[in-house]
């Protein structure tokens, strides 16, 4: 069992640090006022080729596995940046992958290097008001006419839909009740986002204002057959070929959120003098601070080893809802303590770190909650019975 990483993915911290850096606190602060999405950070790292970090060389990409994306997006993480930063990168990581797999030769030449390149931007549409995380009962509805399909329905929490060119959807073609399965009759399409026939209203939320959110409404929009990814019908089990990967690429940037705050909490604590020494040499002050480092490594252990198994092609359900759950819930705390170590000063803008704190909260509930996690642990590692 060997812990070190190999010489690219050390070349992978140092060469994606670089670039991360270049954006510091001002340039974040600017984009969260402004709630302006960061498109020089994205087009710096689209230069820089980590875009298509786990993309086919082929298409220009770099060829790599989930645990190199998961190093990068640590690191792209922890360089200031928080959630927005990820969040401009994340879809490209794990959002593409039924086309990688289930996709034409035509499909992957024609989109892959786009995305690649960052001249297109992909939103990712799934969620929907009455559906949640119970997917099989999404109403967007494909039907089929004469070379394509017409969408009629709605989706919530579609992020970057204001700066998307593209779209990534899972529709129902076949109603849930004609299928002998909840699962059937799901079709995935990758189409242009055509604002003609799609309503983007932004959702005004807690944090991450400079990557948006949205609700979108179709009305009429026409697909054609050769947007379709895979067979009509079979989405749902493509889909699942992302989830794996996505809790994996998450945790890793949770736990990059923590470490961050993390820094900056003990940089104040070392610097901030009081009664005539610094709160660092505070038990009081140094021990949450050492709670939330082991905490931290630990759940980036587990998500290292999630995604080695990935890329090793083994089973590893487990090991990435794992790294999901204790990845989020060791940098809630990080982030929660880092406001606490500055005290009055951690609720201004100034130090970032009530930012970190908004922005981490909702990798405790997205893209998959604690308590559904505890669920699938309970009952296909512990062997309990279903509970929902």
């Amino acid at each position: 069992m060997n812990f070190d990483y190999t010489d690219d993915q050390k070349s992978i911290r140092e060469a994606v640090g670089a670039v991360a850096r270049r954006f510091d606190d001002q340039y974040w602060m600017q984009k969260e006022d402004k709630h302006e999405f960061p498109f020089e950070f994205h087009a710096a790292m689209a230069e820089a080729g980590w875009l298509g970090i786990t993309m086919p060389e082929e298409y220009g990409g770099s060829g790599l596995g989930v645990t190199d994306a998961a190093i990068m997006m640590n690191e792209v993480a922890t360089s200031g940046g928080g959630l927005a930063a990820v969040s401009t990168m994340h879809i490209n990581l794990f959002g593409p992958h039924p086309i990688i797999v289930f996709g034409s030769q035509a499909q992957k030449a024609e989109w892959i290097p786009r995305l690649v390149s960052g001249d297109d931007k992909v939103c990712f549409g799934v969620t929907e008001p009455d559906a949640g995380l119970d997917t099989t009962r999404i109403r967007t509805f494909a039907r089929k006419v004469d070379g394509g399909y017409i969408v009629n329905g709605r989706k919530l929490w579609t992020s970057t839909a204001q700066v998307a060119s593209k779209i990534l959807l899972l529709t129902r073609t076949t109603p849930v009740e004609e299928c002998a399965r909840p699962s059937d009759g799901m079709t995935i399409f990758y189409t242009d986002l055509d604002r003609s026939k799609v309503e983007v209203r932004a959702i005004p939320k807690m944090g991450r204002a400079a990557v948006d959110s949205n609700a979108t409404f179709f009305d009429d929009l026409f697909i054609p057959d050769e947007h379709r990814i895979g067979e009509e019908g079979k989405g749902f089990s493509y889909l699942l070929h992302s989830l794996n990967p996505e809790r994996i690429l998450v945790a890793a940037e949770a736990i990059g959120i923590g470490q961050d705050a993390l820094r900056r909490a003990s940089k104040y604590a070392q610097e901030r003098v009081v009664f005539g020494r610094p709160i660092g040499q505070n038990q009081g002050i140094q021990h949450p601070l050492a709670q939330n480092w082991m905490e931290l490594e630990a759940a980036f252990t587990i998500t290292m080893k999630a995604g080695w198994l990935y890329d090793q092609d083994r089973p590893c359900g487990a090991e990435s809802n794992t790294a999901k759950f204790l990845g989020a819930r060791a940098a809630y705390s990080a982030c929660e303590q880092a406001i606490f170590t500055h005290g009055g000063l951690g609720y201004a803008k100034e130090y970032q770190v009530e930012r970190l704190f908004r922005e981490v909260l909702v990798l405790r509930i997205a893209p998959v909650t604690e308590q559904l996690i505890m669920s699938f642990i309970a009952e296909r590692v512990l062997g309990q019975k279903k509970s929902y």
